[in-house]
């Protein structure tokens, strides 16, 4: 097992890399994630929020020992920056004034293709939107704006399944009835992204919430998700105290239906963290998370049964800091080894940085 450095400087925060997503290529991998300002007495994330957010993406050509990293070519819609209504205070949120890119159709089969999602914000009135590249993530078209799908907002982040040239899944979380977060739906085009419609909603709406779904396909028509969730509570003072799980998901009809699989992870920690859910090359299935609560960890567990039963916990590293870790994205290279990118941090009042672990199952 290895632990490599993706990025990490002084005075800096960098996180989140599942708000924006993991792509490879055999041995090329890209990494996004988000960078600001340290600040020691800022709460759950010690990022300063007077300061902006920039999109950074991190490359490596040979199976993520080394990485490069450089701003994320992309271009908002809007004046402001990445991650700031969640993140920022004026004058760096994003205001968006509606300067979307018009939808145009894509190859999705592409073999360089990639697309990446982002937001305006969590809750009621945030309105989303997505990139593409068929360059291996050199260059992003768009932003292209996408529906609410009838619920009061959407949160999106990366996660989509790519079914032919022309249909594309996207696996999303609305905002729910009373305007909180979340809930989580999929939403499919059949034109190559010229428009999108709403297929299902995943699951009840929540008393907490459930946000952040990890998707895999096993076959044409078996999809699973993985979905990060809440307790319910009234108070957003005590959200730390509400207890934290992932819940698994199963459609036999190619995204139609859903019905509740099981919880493969009964405690994720004070505040939570989402999953990354990955088919291995042997058939085993890979889930993989951060863990908020002393020791602060990165875990993983396995499955050899579509997701039936799950192995022990399987500890990559447990030398956290604080609670303020995880948010995990993996790929398998071609050799097997599993390449797992989640930000990190050593001491609580230290640098949040990103880093991958390299290991075999």
């Amino acid at each position: 097992m290895k632990h490599i450095t993706l990025y990490r400087e002084p005075g800096r925060y960098a996180g989140w890399p599942a708000n924006y997503g993991i792509w490879a290529w055999d041995n090329e991998i890209v990494v996004g994630f988000t960078v600001g300002y340290h600040k020691s007495d800022a709460g759950f994330h010690r990022r300063d929020r007077d300061k902006p957010f920039t999109a950074m993406q991190a490359r490596s050509r040979d199976g993520g020992e080394t990485w490069s990293v450089a701003e994320t070519p992309c271009r908002l819609p809007g004046k402001g920056t990445l991650s700031a209504n969640e993140h920022g205070q004026n004058p760096h949120r994003l205001e968006a004034t509606g300067a979307y890119e018009s939808p145009r159709r894509v190859n999705f089969a592409h073999p360089d293709f990639a697309m990446m999602c982002s937001r305006t914000g969590l809750t009621a009135g945030a309105h989303s939107w997505f990139y593409t590249s068929t360059d291996r993530c050199k260059n992003w078209e768009g932003p292209f704006r996408l529906p609410d799908f009838g619920y009061t907002g959407i949160a999106a982040r990366t996660d989509y399944l790519v079914s032919t040239s022309d249909e594309c899944m996207l696996f999303l979380t609305a905002a729910k009835a009373n305007g909180q977060e979340g809930l989580i739906f999929c939403a499919r085009t059949v034109d190559g992204g010229l428009s999108f419609s709403h297929l299902a909603q995943i699951g009840p709406e929540p008393e907490g919430f459930a946000i952040m779904p990890a998707s895999v396909r096993l076959s044409d028509s078996h999809i699973l998700v993985a979905v990060r969730c809440r307790g319910g509570g009234t108070s957003p003072e005590t959200w730390h105290t509400r207890r934290n799980w992932l819940e698994l998901y199963a459609s036999d009809d190619n995204g139609q239906t859903w019905q509740y699989k099981n919880r493969p992870v009964e405690n994720t920690g004070s505040g939570g963290n989402p999953p990354t859910l990955t088919l291995l090359h042997d058939g085993r299935l890979c889930l993989i998370y951060g863990y908020r609560d002393a020791p602060h960890r990165i875990c993983a567990k396995l499955s050899g049964d579509a997701g039936e039963t799950w192995s022990n916990e399987i500890v990559l590293r447990d030398n956290g800091g604080d609670h303020d870790i995880g948010y995990p994205r993996t790929v398998q290279r071609p050799d097997g080894t599993v390449v797992t990118a989640y930000y990190f941090d050593e001491e609580p009042d230290g640098e949040r940085f990103i880093e991958a672990t390299l290991w075999k199952p």
